[in-house]
């Protein structure tokens, strides 16, 4: 599997994820800046987490803006599958790839801890190493994390299993003390309707070596390698 990952202005994961995806597939994946549109064929393309231009006007606005941007929509739009991580995530929103938009935490404050999630599917090539209803730890990191769409989408999310990932107790309840910021229905991460683009808040990159403290995230980037291998 050929991977890349788009780098920003203000990026501060792009490399976390390099690492991770190194580790996963043994071969090093493109790193792409973000003004190259032209780049070679891949696998995978991951946006990673960061502050992309500061997070002005609103995270991710101006990064949707970018020249890679018109090319990833392409490659979307041709079933190459992308990951959103974080910020990555708020520019899928931005730029039309995902529904949905990420607002201020309900606290209005920066959070920074690991949270437990559970898969709600397994059947996709993001999850394929989790069983459906795993509760699993990853951190978040992040102050504009918190979902929101409006009704008319919350139901196609429902009908067409949109929803990847909900915050949850150790018991795999959700609850509003395990939502780390006030996210709709505890969504912590959603799908395309063809289920090819994921975007997620929590950071999978983050937890994917015993040397970090576990290992959960890097069943995700193991599962990618499997699926398009």
């Amino acid at each position: 599997m050929k991977a890349a990952v788009i780098v920003f202005p203000g990026s501060n994961c792009d490399r976390d994820v390099r690492v991770a995806l190194r580790q996963a597939t043994g071969d090093e994946p493109l790193m792409v800046w973000h003004k190259d549109a032209d780049f070679d064929a891949v696998d995978l393309i991951v946006l990673p987490g960061g502050f992309s231009y500061g997070d002005y006007l609103r995270c991710g606005a101006m990064a949707a803006h970018s020249p890679v941007m018109r090319e990833l929509v392409n490659r979307a739009g041709r079933g190459v599958p992308l990951l959103g991580i974080c910020n990555g995530f708020q520019m899928l929103t931005e730029t039309g790839l995902l529904p949905g938009a990420l607002l201020r935490n309900a606290t209005l404050k920066f959070v920074c801890r690991d949270v437990l999630l559970r898969v709600e599917t397994s059947q996709t090539l993001f999850t394929s190493r989790y069983e459906a209803g795993q509760v699993i730890r990853i951190p978040v990191a992040h102050g504009d994390g918190n979902y929101f769409a409006d009704g008319d989408t919350l139901a196609r999310l429902y009908d067409r299993d949109q929803i990847a990932f909900r915050y949850c107790d150790e018991f795999a309840e959700p609850s509003r003390a395990a939502n780390p910021n006030g996210a709709l229905h505890n969504i912590a991460g959603v799908y395309n309707e063809s289920k090819t683009i994921l975007g997620l808040m929590p950071h999978p990159e983050r937890l994917a070596d015993p040397a970090l403290g576990g290992c959960d995230g890097a069943l995700m980037f193991q599962g990618l390698v499997e699926a398009l291998s």
